[in-house]
Protein backbone atom coordinates (compact mmCIF):
# COMPACT_ATOMS: atom_id res chain seq x y z
CA UNK A 1 0.00 0.00 0.00
CA UNK A 2 1.37 3.41 -1.00
CA UNK A 3 2.00 6.19 1.52
CA UNK A 4 -0.77 8.28 -0.05
CA UNK A 5 -3.26 5.43 0.41
CA UNK A 6 -2.25 4.62 3.98
CA UNK A 7 -2.88 8.17 5.13
CA UNK A 8 -5.80 9.03 2.85
CA UNK A 9 -3.98 11.97 1.29
CA UNK A 10 -6.31 12.00 -1.73
CA UNK A 11 -3.28 12.74 -3.88
CA UNK A 12 -1.30 10.78 -6.44
CA UNK A 13 2.40 10.93 -7.37
CA UNK A 14 2.31 14.13 -9.51
CA UNK A 15 0.84 16.02 -6.53
CA UNK A 16 3.49 14.77 -4.09
CA UNK A 17 7.12 15.78 -3.73
CA UNK A 18 8.24 12.48 -2.20
CA UNK A 19 8.38 9.09 -3.91
CA UNK A 20 5.00 7.57 -3.10
CA UNK A 21 6.40 4.13 -2.28
CA UNK A 22 4.53 0.96 -1.51
CA UNK A 23 5.78 0.12 1.98
CA UNK A 24 5.21 -3.61 1.37
CA UNK A 25 7.78 -3.89 -1.42
CA UNK A 26 10.86 -2.14 -2.68
CA UNK A 27 10.61 0.31 -5.58
CA UNK A 28 13.52 -0.13 -8.06
CA UNK A 29 14.89 3.39 -7.64
CA UNK A 30 18.17 4.51 -6.12
CA UNK A 31 19.86 7.36 -4.33
CA UNK A 32 22.84 8.15 -6.54
CA UNK A 33 25.56 10.41 -5.06
CA UNK A 34 26.76 11.37 -8.55
CA UNK A 35 23.28 12.57 -9.47
CA UNK A 36 23.02 14.43 -6.15
CA UNK A 37 26.39 16.10 -6.71
CA UNK A 38 25.21 17.71 -9.96
CA UNK A 39 21.99 19.16 -8.57
CA UNK A 40 21.69 22.81 -7.53
CA UNK A 41 18.86 22.72 -4.99
CA UNK A 42 19.69 23.31 -1.34
CA UNK A 43 18.67 19.83 -0.13
CA UNK A 44 20.90 18.07 -2.66
CA UNK A 45 23.83 20.40 -2.00
CA UNK A 46 23.70 19.70 1.74
CA UNK A 47 23.34 15.95 1.18
CA UNK A 48 26.31 15.96 -1.22
CA UNK A 49 28.46 17.81 1.31
CA UNK A 50 27.68 15.10 3.86
CA UNK A 51 28.60 12.30 1.43
CA UNK A 52 31.87 14.02 0.49
CA UNK A 53 32.69 14.56 4.16
CA UNK A 54 32.29 10.85 4.91
CA UNK A 55 34.29 9.60 1.96
CA UNK A 56 37.04 12.19 2.39
CA UNK A 57 37.46 10.99 5.97
CA UNK A 58 37.81 7.43 4.64
CA UNK A 59 40.40 8.53 2.06
CA UNK A 60 42.34 10.59 4.61
CA UNK A 61 42.63 7.64 7.00
CA UNK A 62 43.64 5.26 4.22
CA UNK A 63 46.21 7.80 3.05
CA UNK A 64 47.69 7.88 6.55
CA UNK A 65 47.71 4.06 6.57
CA UNK A 66 45.21 4.09 9.47
CA UNK A 67 43.37 1.17 7.88
CA UNK A 68 41.56 -0.10 10.98
CA UNK A 69 40.26 3.39 11.80
CA UNK A 70 39.03 3.72 8.24
CA UNK A 71 37.35 0.33 8.45
CA UNK A 72 35.48 1.40 11.61
CA UNK A 73 33.72 4.09 9.59
CA UNK A 74 31.90 1.34 7.68
CA UNK A 75 30.45 -0.23 10.80
CA UNK A 76 27.24 1.81 10.69
CA UNK A 77 26.40 1.04 7.07
CA UNK A 78 24.19 -1.88 8.11
CA UNK A 79 20.98 0.02 8.86
CA UNK A 80 17.68 -1.28 7.41
CA UNK A 81 16.40 0.12 4.16
CA UNK A 82 13.70 2.41 5.53
CA UNK A 83 13.24 4.16 2.19
CA UNK A 84 11.62 1.12 0.48
CA UNK A 85 13.88 1.76 -2.51
CA UNK A 86 16.15 -0.85 -4.07
CA UNK A 87 16.09 -4.26 -5.66
CA UNK A 88 14.81 -6.74 -3.06
CA UNK A 89 11.75 -8.74 -4.07
CA UNK A 90 8.39 -8.66 -2.33
CA UNK A 91 8.52 -7.24 1.21
CA UNK A 92 11.54 -5.00 1.91
CA UNK A 93 14.23 -7.02 3.62
CA UNK A 94 15.84 -4.16 5.50
CA UNK A 95 18.67 -4.98 3.18
CA UNK A 96 21.15 -2.28 4.03
CA UNK A 97 24.70 -3.40 3.45
CA UNK A 98 25.33 -6.31 5.84
CA UNK A 99 28.39 -6.94 8.01
CA UNK A 100 29.97 -9.31 5.50
CA UNK A 101 29.19 -6.88 2.69
CA UNK A 102 30.79 -3.94 4.50
CA UNK A 103 33.95 -5.95 5.13
CA UNK A 104 34.10 -7.06 1.50
CA UNK A 105 33.39 -3.56 0.19
CA UNK A 106 35.97 -1.97 2.46
CA UNK A 107 38.61 -4.53 1.52
CA UNK A 108 37.86 -4.02 -2.17
CA UNK A 109 38.17 -0.25 -1.78
CA UNK A 110 41.44 -0.45 0.17
CA UNK A 111 42.98 -2.90 -2.29
CA UNK A 112 41.72 -1.14 -5.39
CA UNK A 113 44.34 0.22 -7.78
CA UNK A 114 42.09 3.24 -8.24
CA UNK A 115 42.29 4.08 -4.53
CA UNK A 116 46.01 3.40 -4.30
CA UNK A 117 46.70 5.65 -7.28
CA UNK A 118 44.46 8.47 -6.03
CA UNK A 119 42.06 8.11 -8.98
CA UNK A 120 38.97 7.74 -6.77
CA UNK A 121 38.03 11.00 -5.12
CA UNK A 122 34.25 10.61 -4.80
CA UNK A 123 32.18 7.77 -3.38
CA UNK A 124 30.27 7.26 -6.63
CA UNK A 125 33.50 6.51 -8.52
CA UNK A 126 33.77 3.29 -6.54
CA UNK A 127 30.99 1.92 -8.76
CA UNK A 128 33.23 2.36 -11.79
CA UNK A 129 36.50 1.09 -10.38
CA UNK A 130 35.97 -1.15 -7.32
CA UNK A 131 35.07 -4.81 -7.78
CA UNK A 132 31.91 -6.02 -6.01
CA UNK A 133 30.57 -2.52 -5.56
CA UNK A 134 27.33 -1.89 -7.44
CA UNK A 135 24.59 0.70 -7.62
CA UNK A 136 22.37 -1.03 -5.07
CA UNK A 137 25.07 -1.08 -2.39
CA UNK A 138 26.07 2.48 -3.22
CA UNK A 139 22.46 3.59 -2.76
CA UNK A 140 22.23 1.79 0.59
CA UNK A 141 25.44 3.43 1.80
CA UNK A 142 24.24 6.83 0.62
CA UNK A 143 20.94 6.39 2.47
CA UNK A 144 22.75 5.73 5.74
CA UNK A 145 25.24 8.55 5.32
CA UNK A 146 22.58 11.21 4.58
CA UNK A 147 19.97 9.76 6.92
CA UNK A 148 19.72 13.01 8.88
CA UNK A 149 18.76 14.91 5.71
CA UNK A 150 16.14 12.25 4.94
CA UNK A 151 14.77 12.41 8.49
CA UNK A 152 14.31 16.18 8.33
CA UNK A 153 12.74 15.90 4.88
CA UNK A 154 10.36 13.21 6.12
CA UNK A 155 9.26 15.35 9.05
CA UNK A 156 8.64 18.35 6.76
CA UNK A 157 6.56 16.27 4.36
CA UNK A 158 4.57 14.74 7.19
CA UNK A 159 3.77 18.20 8.54
CA UNK A 160 2.89 19.38 5.04
CA UNK A 161 0.44 16.51 4.51
CA UNK A 162 -0.74 16.13 8.13
CA UNK A 163 0.72 12.64 8.47
CA UNK A 164 1.15 11.70 12.14
CA UNK A 165 4.65 11.37 13.57
CA UNK A 166 5.69 9.24 16.54
CA UNK A 167 7.84 11.08 19.11
CA UNK A 168 11.12 10.03 20.73
CA UNK A 169 12.27 7.40 18.19
CA UNK A 170 16.00 6.58 17.77
CA UNK A 171 17.26 7.83 14.43
CA UNK A 172 19.90 5.16 13.98
CA UNK A 173 23.37 6.32 13.05
CA UNK A 174 23.94 9.03 10.44
CA UNK A 175 27.07 10.91 9.42
CA UNK A 176 27.60 14.22 11.20
CA UNK A 177 29.84 16.14 8.84
CA UNK A 178 30.45 18.94 11.34
CA UNK A 179 31.97 16.50 13.83
CA UNK A 180 33.16 14.03 11.14
CA UNK A 181 31.74 11.09 13.05
CA UNK A 182 28.69 8.84 13.24
CA UNK A 183 25.92 10.08 15.53
CA UNK A 184 22.40 9.18 16.54
CA UNK A 185 19.67 11.02 18.47
CA UNK A 186 15.99 10.59 19.24
CA UNK A 187 13.40 12.46 17.24
CA UNK A 188 9.89 12.40 15.77
CA UNK A 189 9.59 9.71 13.12
CA UNK A 190 7.17 8.25 10.58
CA UNK A 191 6.35 4.76 11.85
CA UNK A 192 4.42 2.30 9.69
CA UNK A 193 3.64 -1.18 11.01
CA UNK A 194 6.24 -0.81 13.73
CA UNK A 195 9.18 0.31 11.60
CA UNK A 196 10.59 3.73 10.71
CA UNK A 197 10.00 4.91 7.16
CA UNK A 198 12.08 7.60 5.44
CA UNK A 199 10.52 9.59 2.62
CA UNK A 200 12.76 10.51 -0.31
CA UNK A 201 12.37 13.52 -2.65
CA UNK A 202 11.29 12.27 -6.05
CA UNK A 203 13.55 14.81 -7.76
CA UNK A 204 16.73 13.21 -6.43
CA UNK A 205 16.17 9.52 -7.21
CA UNK A 206 17.23 7.75 -10.39
CA UNK A 207 17.08 4.43 -12.20
CA UNK A 208 20.90 4.59 -12.23
CA UNK A 209 20.96 3.60 -15.88
CA UNK A 210 23.75 5.95 -16.95
CA UNK A 211 26.54 6.18 -14.36
CA UNK A 212 27.73 2.60 -14.65
CA UNK A 213 30.96 0.90 -15.72
CA UNK A 214 29.11 -0.66 -18.68
CA UNK A 215 27.99 2.77 -19.99
CA UNK A 216 31.45 4.23 -19.48
CA UNK A 217 33.12 1.29 -21.22
CA UNK A 218 30.70 0.92 -24.13
CA UNK A 219 30.16 4.55 -25.11
CA UNK A 220 33.36 6.31 -24.08
CA UNK A 221 36.28 3.95 -23.52
CA UNK A 222 35.65 1.77 -26.58
CA UNK A 223 35.08 4.78 -28.85
CA UNK A 224 38.36 6.30 -27.69
CA UNK A 225 40.25 3.03 -28.15
CA UNK A 226 38.88 2.43 -31.65
CA UNK A 227 40.24 5.82 -32.70
CA UNK A 228 43.53 5.13 -30.93
CA UNK A 229 43.93 1.79 -32.72
CA UNK A 230 43.34 3.56 -36.05
CA UNK A 231 45.93 6.23 -35.30
CA UNK A 232 48.49 3.63 -34.24
CA UNK A 233 47.59 1.40 -37.22
CA UNK A 234 47.53 -1.71 -35.03
CA UNK A 235 46.60 -5.25 -36.00
CA UNK A 236 42.96 -4.44 -35.21
CA UNK A 237 42.71 -2.08 -38.18
CA UNK A 238 40.74 -3.48 -41.15
CA UNK A 239 40.27 -2.20 -44.69
CA UNK A 240 37.02 -1.80 -46.61
CA UNK A 241 36.69 -2.35 -50.34
CA UNK A 242 37.05 1.39 -50.91
CA UNK A 243 40.36 1.27 -48.96
CA UNK A 244 38.99 3.19 -45.96
CA UNK A 245 40.27 1.90 -42.63
CA UNK A 246 38.15 0.99 -39.64
CA UNK A 247 38.21 -0.78 -36.27
CA UNK A 248 35.21 -2.65 -34.90
CA UNK A 249 34.03 -2.37 -31.33
CA UNK A 250 33.89 -6.15 -31.20
CA UNK A 251 37.59 -6.49 -31.89
CA UNK A 252 38.47 -3.90 -29.25
CA UNK A 253 36.24 -5.68 -26.72
CA UNK A 254 37.99 -8.97 -27.40
CA UNK A 255 41.45 -7.49 -26.98
CA UNK A 256 40.52 -5.23 -24.00
CA UNK A 257 37.65 -6.91 -22.12
CA UNK A 258 35.86 -4.88 -19.47
CA UNK A 259 37.03 -5.06 -15.89
CA UNK A 260 37.11 -2.42 -13.19
CA UNK A 261 40.90 -2.61 -12.94
CA UNK A 262 41.13 -2.04 -16.68
CA UNK A 263 38.81 0.98 -16.43
CA UNK A 264 40.91 2.36 -13.58
CA UNK A 265 44.16 1.96 -15.54
CA UNK A 266 42.59 3.49 -18.63
CA UNK A 267 41.19 6.46 -16.68
CA UNK A 268 44.54 7.24 -15.10
CA UNK A 269 46.10 7.44 -18.56
CA UNK A 270 43.15 9.27 -20.15
CA UNK A 271 41.45 11.41 -17.45
CA UNK A 272 39.73 13.58 -20.07
CA UNK A 273 37.63 10.61 -21.21
CA UNK A 274 36.37 10.14 -17.63
CA UNK A 275 35.64 13.87 -17.42
CA UNK A 276 33.64 13.69 -20.66
CA UNK A 277 31.68 10.71 -19.35
CA UNK A 278 30.77 12.56 -16.17
CA UNK A 279 29.88 15.72 -18.06
CA UNK A 280 27.61 13.95 -20.52
CA UNK A 281 25.87 11.62 -18.08
CA UNK A 282 22.19 12.51 -17.75
CA UNK A 283 21.22 14.74 -14.83
CA UNK A 284 17.49 14.97 -15.51
CA UNK A 285 15.03 14.17 -12.73
CA UNK A 286 12.59 11.36 -13.35
CA UNK A 287 9.18 12.40 -14.60
CA UNK A 288 5.99 11.64 -12.74
CA UNK A 289 5.20 9.14 -15.49
CA UNK A 290 8.53 7.40 -14.80
CA UNK A 291 7.65 7.19 -11.12
CA UNK A 292 4.07 6.05 -11.68
CA UNK A 293 3.53 4.80 -15.25
CA UNK A 294 -0.14 4.05 -14.63
CA UNK A 295 -1.15 7.64 -13.91
CA UNK A 296 -3.70 9.23 -16.26
CA UNK A 297 -2.48 12.81 -16.31
CA UNK A 298 -5.38 14.15 -18.38
CA UNK A 299 -7.97 12.80 -15.92
CA UNK A 300 -6.00 14.17 -12.96
CA UNK A 301 -5.74 17.64 -14.49
CA UNK A 302 -9.43 17.67 -15.33
CA UNK A 303 -10.30 16.69 -11.75
CA UNK A 304 -8.01 19.36 -10.27
CA UNK A 305 -9.49 22.06 -12.52
CA UNK A 306 -13.03 21.10 -11.53
CA UNK A 307 -12.12 21.01 -7.84
CA UNK A 308 -10.68 24.51 -8.06
CA UNK A 309 -13.69 25.86 -9.94
CA UNK A 310 -16.14 24.29 -7.46
CA UNK A 311 -14.33 25.42 -4.31
CA UNK A 312 -16.00 28.46 -2.70
CA UNK A 313 -13.87 31.49 -1.93
CA UNK A 314 -13.77 32.74 1.63
CA UNK A 315 -12.33 31.98 5.02
CA UNK A 316 -14.47 28.89 5.63
CA UNK A 317 -12.68 27.01 2.84
CA UNK A 318 -9.23 28.51 3.32
CA UNK A 319 -7.74 25.19 4.48
CA UNK A 320 -9.33 23.27 1.59
CA UNK A 321 -7.96 25.83 -0.88
CA UNK A 322 -4.52 25.65 0.67
CA UNK A 323 -4.56 21.84 0.54
CA UNK A 324 -5.69 21.82 -3.10
CA UNK A 325 -3.08 24.37 -4.17
CA UNK A 326 -0.26 22.38 -2.57
CA UNK A 327 -0.93 19.52 -4.97
CA UNK A 328 -1.51 21.74 -8.00
CA UNK A 329 1.69 23.73 -7.53
CA UNK A 330 3.69 20.54 -6.98
CA UNK A 331 2.35 19.21 -10.29
CA UNK A 332 2.98 22.43 -12.22
CA UNK A 333 6.41 23.37 -10.92
CA UNK A 334 8.17 19.97 -10.69
CA UNK A 335 11.08 19.39 -11.34
CA UNK A 336 12.07 23.08 -11.27
CA UNK A 337 10.78 23.59 -7.73
CA UNK A 338 10.99 20.78 -5.17
CA UNK A 339 10.92 20.06 -1.44
CA UNK A 340 7.92 22.16 -0.38
CA UNK A 341 7.79 23.09 3.29
CA UNK A 342 4.63 24.27 4.99
CA UNK A 343 4.41 27.53 6.95
CA UNK A 344 8.13 27.95 7.50
CA UNK A 345 8.82 29.98 10.61
CA UNK A 346 11.09 33.00 10.29
CA UNK A 347 12.07 35.85 12.59
CA UNK A 348 12.00 33.57 15.65
CA UNK A 349 8.51 32.36 14.80
CA UNK A 350 6.94 35.82 14.52
CA UNK A 351 6.19 35.35 10.80
CA UNK A 352 5.27 32.32 8.75
CA UNK A 353 5.41 31.58 5.01
CA UNK A 354 2.55 29.45 3.60
CA UNK A 355 4.74 27.25 1.36
CA UNK A 356 8.45 27.42 0.54
CA UNK A 357 9.97 25.50 -2.38
CA UNK A 358 13.64 24.80 -3.09
CA UNK A 359 14.65 26.17 -6.49
CA UNK A 360 16.21 23.24 -8.38
CA UNK A 361 15.94 24.72 -11.89
CA UNK A 362 18.83 24.33 -14.30
CA UNK A 363 17.13 26.22 -17.11
CA UNK A 364 14.00 28.26 -17.78
CA UNK A 365 12.55 31.20 -15.90
CA UNK A 366 13.31 29.92 -12.39
CA UNK A 367 16.96 29.54 -13.40
CA UNK A 368 17.08 33.01 -15.00
CA UNK A 369 15.75 34.72 -11.87
CA UNK A 370 19.17 34.39 -10.28
CA UNK A 371 21.47 34.11 -13.26
CA UNK A 372 19.99 36.86 -15.46
CA UNK A 373 18.03 39.07 -13.07
CA UNK A 374 20.39 38.86 -10.06
CA UNK A 375 17.48 38.03 -7.78
CA UNK A 376 18.26 35.75 -4.80
CA UNK A 377 15.96 32.81 -5.51
CA UNK A 378 17.36 29.72 -3.80
CA UNK A 379 13.92 29.42 -2.21
CA UNK A 380 10.61 30.43 -3.81
CA UNK A 381 7.90 31.53 -1.39
CA UNK A 382 4.19 31.01 -1.97
CA UNK A 383 1.29 32.69 -0.18
CA UNK A 384 -2.19 31.23 -0.83
CA UNK A 385 -5.20 33.48 -0.22
CA UNK A 386 -8.73 32.13 -0.61
CA UNK A 387 -10.13 35.67 -0.61
CA UNK A 388 -13.46 36.58 -2.17
CA UNK A 389 -12.09 40.09 -2.83
CA UNK A 390 -8.88 41.46 -4.29
CA UNK A 391 -5.73 41.22 -2.17
CA UNK A 392 -4.30 44.63 -1.35
CA UNK A 393 -1.18 46.30 -0.01
CA UNK A 394 -1.15 44.40 3.32
CA UNK A 395 -0.92 41.08 1.46
CA UNK A 396 1.91 42.40 -0.72
CA UNK A 397 3.74 43.76 2.32
CA UNK A 398 3.21 40.46 4.14
CA UNK A 399 4.95 38.49 1.39
CA UNK A 400 7.69 41.08 0.83
CA UNK A 401 8.38 40.97 4.57
CA UNK A 402 9.35 37.30 4.20
CA UNK A 403 12.12 38.07 1.72
CA UNK A 404 15.82 38.22 2.51
CA UNK A 405 19.07 37.66 0.58
CA UNK A 406 19.54 34.31 2.33
CA UNK A 407 15.99 33.00 1.88
CA UNK A 408 15.37 34.56 -1.50
CA UNK A 409 13.46 37.55 -2.82
CA UNK A 410 10.95 35.88 -5.15
CA UNK A 411 7.40 34.90 -4.24
CA UNK A 412 4.04 34.06 -5.75
CA UNK A 413 0.76 35.42 -4.39
CA UNK A 414 -1.79 32.77 -5.37
CA UNK A 415 -5.43 33.81 -4.99
CA UNK A 416 -8.86 33.27 -6.51
CA UNK A 417 -9.20 36.39 -8.65
CA UNK A 418 -8.01 39.98 -8.97
CA UNK A 419 -10.58 42.26 -10.56
CA UNK A 420 -8.16 45.17 -10.86
CA UNK A 421 -5.16 43.21 -12.14
CA UNK A 422 -3.44 46.20 -13.75
CA UNK A 423 -3.55 48.12 -10.48
CA UNK A 424 -2.23 45.12 -8.55
CA UNK A 425 0.58 44.60 -11.11
CA UNK A 426 1.50 48.27 -10.62
CA UNK A 427 1.86 47.60 -6.89
CA UNK A 428 4.11 44.63 -7.66
CA UNK A 429 6.16 46.91 -9.90
CA UNK A 430 6.56 49.39 -7.05
CA UNK A 431 7.75 46.61 -4.74
CA UNK A 432 10.26 45.46 -7.34
CA UNK A 433 11.56 48.98 -8.11
CA UNK A 434 12.04 49.58 -4.39
CA UNK A 435 14.25 46.45 -4.37
CA UNK A 436 11.97 44.73 -1.89
CA UNK A 437 11.65 41.65 -4.09
CA UNK A 438 9.66 40.18 -6.97
CA UNK A 439 6.04 39.24 -6.25
CA UNK A 440 4.09 37.47 -9.01
CA UNK A 441 0.28 37.20 -8.76
CA UNK A 442 -1.43 34.04 -10.04
CA UNK A 443 -5.22 33.64 -10.04
CA UNK A 444 -7.66 30.80 -10.76
CA UNK A 445 -7.93 31.50 -14.48
CA UNK A 446 -4.13 31.35 -14.75
CA UNK A 447 -3.98 28.06 -12.85
CA UNK A 448 -6.63 26.46 -15.04
CA UNK A 449 -4.83 27.52 -18.22
CA UNK A 450 -1.53 26.26 -16.86
CA UNK A 451 -3.14 22.92 -15.99
CA UNK A 452 -4.72 22.65 -19.45
CA UNK A 453 -1.38 23.27 -21.14
CA UNK A 454 0.30 20.68 -18.93
CA UNK A 455 -1.38 17.80 -20.79
CA UNK A 456 0.82 18.59 -23.79
CA UNK A 457 4.41 17.73 -22.81
CA UNK A 458 5.76 19.85 -25.69
CA UNK A 459 3.90 22.97 -24.63
CA UNK A 460 5.97 25.91 -23.41
CA UNK A 461 2.90 27.78 -22.17
CA UNK A 462 3.98 27.87 -18.52
CA UNK A 463 7.45 29.15 -19.39
CA UNK A 464 5.97 31.84 -21.64
CA UNK A 465 3.25 32.77 -19.13
CA UNK A 466 5.67 33.18 -16.21
CA UNK A 467 8.28 34.93 -18.33
CA UNK A 468 5.73 37.43 -19.69
CA UNK A 469 4.23 38.20 -16.29
CA UNK A 470 7.61 38.61 -14.64
CA UNK A 471 8.81 40.77 -17.53
CA UNK A 472 5.77 43.00 -17.11
CA UNK A 473 6.58 43.50 -13.42
CA UNK A 474 10.34 43.84 -13.76
CA UNK A 475 10.67 46.09 -16.81
CA UNK A 476 8.05 48.78 -16.20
Amino acid sequence: MRISERFNLNKVQPQLDFVDVDTNTDTPLFLDPFFLSLRTDNWSIEASKTIRSFFQQVLDLIGKNQIQDAKKLFIHLQEPNSTCLGLSKNQPQGRGVGKTDTDDIFNSIVNSRAIQSGLIKDLEDSVLFVEGFGKDKLSDMTTNIIKQSLIEYTKCQCILHEIPLTPDIPTGFYWNRGETCWEQVRTDALIIEGRPILLVPKGVVSFCADYTPQEYYSHFVLNFMRNEQLLLNTALVQKRKDNTLYVTKKSVKEKFPISKDFLADFSRKHPDVLKDFKKQTSTDSLTNEDLNPGINLADLINALSKSLQNLPAGNNDASNYHRLMKGILELLFYPHLINPSLETEIHDGRKRIDITFDNAATDGIFFRLSNNMNLPSQFIMIECKNYSSDPANPELDQLAGRFSPNRGKVGFLVCRSIEEMERFIARCQDTYRDERGLIVPIVDVDIIRLLSSFVNPDSDYMEKFLSDRIRTIATN
